[in-house]
């Protein structure tokens, strides 16, 4: 798995752009590989699992929060992820399907994974029905209280990096008519999907004299 990901990103970066995300099989082989993980590929291991599988519901993702939540409740081990840091990267999906795990986790008798799966929370905002869970439980449980508290005062939004003064953009004006087709040429439809690799055709015909230096 490891050596056909690091040709096909080889091959992407040759072209500008950055690697595909992981796909369902991938995430899943890497999983397996992060059980008992070579010597020296640990550190690619974890950067794979924690930048390169798509958050949210994507079926790569139901993999990864499935490995994770094992994780955290002892199911299976990793000597890279111990169940507090499985707890965490679990925070870091944005919603979907890590988030019936870590209101689960919130009932944890460790002390240790109901707080990490508290503080996941209160930056999660994609809860959909589950919101109503962590309300139910809020009656009951201290740490599903602080996720509410946490949802309440905006902590997702007030914690962020605050916005600079001044921020530099490029406009481009183009004269004269344009359209759809030529920021996303149809004879290059299928690479619609895959954004980077369907940038290096922005343009690709254009008018004479378009986008000229001034």
């Amino acid at each position: 798995m490891l050596s056909q990901y690091r040709q096909r990103a080889a091959e992407r970066e040759a072209l500008g752009v950055p690697p595909l995300p992981l796909d369902t099989e991938q995430t899943a082989a890497l999983c397996e590989l992060l059980k008992q993980p070579p010597a020296q590929d640990g550190e690619f291991l974890l950067h794979l699992l924690r930048d390169r599988v798509p958050p949210g519901v994507d079926s790569a993702s139901y993999v990864k929060a499935s490995f994770l939540t094992a994780l955290a409740k002892g199911d299976v081990t990793s000597p890279l992820i111990s169940a507090t840091a499985a707890v965490e990267l679990l925070g870091t999906m944005m919603g979907g399907y890590n988030v019936a795990a870590l209101i689960e986790l919130l009932r944890s008798e460790q002390t240790e994974l109901a707080i990490a799966a508290a503080a996941a929370l209160s930056k999660t905002l994609l809860v959909y029905d589950a919101f109503n869970d962590v309300m139910e439980l809020s009656e009951s449980n201290a740490y599903a209280q602080q996720v509410v508290e946490a949802w309440a005062n905006a902590d997702w939004f007030t914690h962020r990096p605050k916005i600079p003064e001044a921020i530099t953009v490029t406009v481009f004006k183009v004269p004269g008519e344009t359209n759809t087709d030529d920021l996303s040429p149809a004879p290059h439809a299928t690479t619609r999907p895959d954004i980077p690799l369907h940038a290096l055709v922005i343009l690709e015909s254009k008018m004479p004299g378009a986008l000229q230096n001034h």
